[in-house]
């Protein structure tokens, strides 16, 4: 019996070391891959490596997540050490009271702390960027700082800072002789968690920067819309330096024990006084080079605010380079991002955001008109990408990349009579268990509709419900995994029959799996746009038309689609891409001819909750 159980705790014991243990393993391994896949490892390589090093968007993400972690861990302990002391000699209301208040941004979702320390930017006029983050971060690590402090503050005898001026110390003595020595575990444990949750911070920092600011989890974020094997190699740089200082944290002191001769008092106090300097000049550095880094400039600057990994990095410096300006760039998840901090009072200059979005925009006057004789590229535009019912006329948009959705389908598995059922295919119980449903109210929505029959503009509230019901017998019957921008390198490793993708995701997939292929059905689906705007409180209207206007250009329009991978709205591009990396792919070339192809107009709020009610309900079970 002791076997067994012996037995059963060590494989219990080695399950959690596996689950905790083998992604970080895993990742570490494919940043050595040679491929860009992130499940197939081709062989050993240092690319990702040297992509990383060389990428300065990267580097500045790890300065500011370095110096603001820092700075912010700095100051809310101290911040956190002062009213832990405080409130021990505070009346016993106002204590309970506070540590009750100091409680609620621990308990506050994330997200509700960011939406409110946006607004609050905001309100103050405060630009987003450095600044707002360190605020930021500071005002939810410091309560963790309080909460890890506060006790071992409680334990100390109330008379100990009294003893301590009795016996001849000052009130500052008293404290850092006596008092801090011995709440020094709760201080540290304070500090190291708070440093902690501000490396680690997304969802506020996403928030509350801006002007370019970014730190590693939101370069991470963005870099998660494609395959971008330099995470894996970024990851492994953070896992090795993690790995070090806790090596160090713990091994040191071990030594230290082990020596036969003890420091003496005066070389303890000169190592003090070291760490101390060493620290204020670490802060200062901070500080200065943070105040560089705001204050740099003189040159005009553009604020650019685009979907992640939605342009190539090297056309923004070469802009910058050919117009002697700075770029500030910054990525939103969705459309609806981008209109919250629009509406917030964030502002930028030239916006890419889609169709619907763009007629929400201009009927809500965000927008000021192109100046077309500005536009001298203009004549390369592809005349299928002009004139749309988002905006007729092109009076307030520049096309940026167009496209459809559609079924991606492995060949070797799905038969051409099959595939020709169009959305019906997706509930053919052959594929049970075997497709990817797009995780998006709005594309599966539109899946629905299409398969039924209606528009997928519809404020028939009959026909949503059906709609509805389409989608949850197909949840109950053909078990859909609804996947996101994961379904790329998924689909490229074959892990599936069936995707609804983007037609843009659909041609690199089959760039890179020749077993794949994209049906466009006969029944309708979403032809979508993509346009430059310019804002109408846009502070470079030049500048915004010379960047829109270099966008046009038929190199850079190469550049572009040939990173990006979407169908480019300049005529030379797009035709270039069909006879060189894109040749044979037909998802490169969207269905423009299907006569049940719609562009999806602007939803009012009604309509808009009713479709995320009842997503909800999908996604549910």
């Amino acid at each position: 019996m002791k076997r067994l159980r012996r037995f059963l705790s060590r494989f219990y014991m080695a399950l959690c070391f596996i689950f905790f243990y083998l992604p970080i393993l895993v990742t570490v391994i494919y940043s050595f891959n040679s491929s860009k896949s992130l499940t197939n490892f081709t062989g050993f390589s240092l690319r990702w490596y040297e992509d990383l090093l060389s990428n300065s968007e990267i580097m500045s993400a790890v300065y500011v997540s370095v110096t603001v972690a820092l700075l912010s861990t700095v100051i809310s302990t101290v911040l956190g050490t002062m009213t832990a002391l405080g409130l021990s000699k505070s009346r016993k209301f106002l204590r309970e009271y506070l540590l009750n208040v100091n409680n609620i941004p621990i308990l506050n979702p994330d997200i509700v702390s960011a939406i409110s320390l946006m607004l609050l930017f905001s309100s103050i006029g405060m630009p987003k960027g450095y600044w707002t983050m360190l605020l930021a971060h500071i005002s939810f690590c410091t309560p963790f700082v309080i909460t890890s402090v506060y006790p071992k503050v409680r334990s100390l005898d109330p008379n100990l800072a009294n003893a301590a001026m009795d016996l001849g110390a000052t009130p500052f003595q008293a404290l850092t002789k006596v008092i801090l020595p011995m709440i020094r575990p709760g201080v540290f444990a304070g500090a190291l968690l708070a440093f902690t949750m501000s490396f680690d911070d997304f969802v506020i920092s996403y928030f509350v920067s801006g002007n370019g600011v970014k730190n590693i989890s939101i370069i991470v974020y963005n870099m998660t819309k494609r395959i971008n094997p330099t995470i894996n190699a970024l990851s492994t740089i953070v896992i090795v330096v993690i790995v070090v200082i806790l090596l160090c944290v713990n091994v040191i002191p071990v030594i230290r024990k082990k020596k036969k001769n003890t420091e003496n008092s005066y070389s303890k106090h000169r190592k003090r006084t070291y760490i101390g300097a060493a620290a204020a000049c670490l802060i200062i550095v901070c500080l200065v080079a943070g105040i560089w880094a705001a204050g740099k400039g003189g040159k005009k600057t553009l604020y650019v605010y685009n979907a992640g990994e939605y342009i190539d990095p090297d056309l923004l410096t070469q802009f910058e380079d050919e117009y002697d300006c700075t770029v500030i760039y910054d990525t939103f998840e969705s459309n609806e991002m981008m209109y919250t901090k629009l509406s917030s009072g964030e502002r930028y200059d030239v916006l890419v955001p889609s169709d619907y979005m763009i007629e929400r925009l201009i009927r809500e006057e965000y927008l000021q008109p192109i100046q077309w004789d500005r536009i001298t590229n203009k004549d390369g535009l592809m005349s299928e990408v002009m004139d749309k019912s988002y905006d007729p006329g092109n009076v307030y948009s520049v096309p940026y990349f167009w496209g459809t959705v559609g079924i991606l389908y492995d060949t070797t598995q799905v038969s051409s009579e099959d595939i020709s059922q169009g959305w019906d295919v997706l509930m053919n119980p052959k594929y049970k268990g075997n497709l990817y449903m797009y995780d998006s109210e709005r594309d599966s929505f539109m899946v629905a509709l299409k398969a039924l029959g209606y528009s997928m503009n519809t404020h028939n509230e009959e026909e949503i419900q059906k709609a509805y019901d389409w989608l949850i017998a197909q949840r109950d019957t053909m078990n859909p995994v609804y996947a996101g921008d994961d379904v790329i390198d998924n689909m490229i490793s074959g892990n599936k029959a069936l995707a609804i993708v983007y037609s843009g995701d659909a041609s690199y997939i089959m760039s890179e799996n020749e077993n794949m292929d994209y049906y466009t059905p006969g029944q309708g689906t979403n032809l979508w746009y993509d346009a430059m705007v310019i804002t109408k409180d846009c502070q470079e209207t030049e500048l915004a038309h010379q960047f829109i206007d270099f966008m046009l250009r038929d190199d850079v329009a190469l550049a572009n689609t040939e990173y990006v991978g979407y169908t480019s709205v300049v005529a030379s591009a797009y035709e270039a891409m069909q006879e060189t990396t894109y040749a044979g792919i037909g998802a490169y070339v969207p269905d423009i001819h299907g006569a049940n192809n719609e562009i999806f107009v602007y939803q009012d709020t009604e309509i808009k909750q009713l479709f995320a009610e009842l997503w909800t309900k999908v996604k549910a079970q």
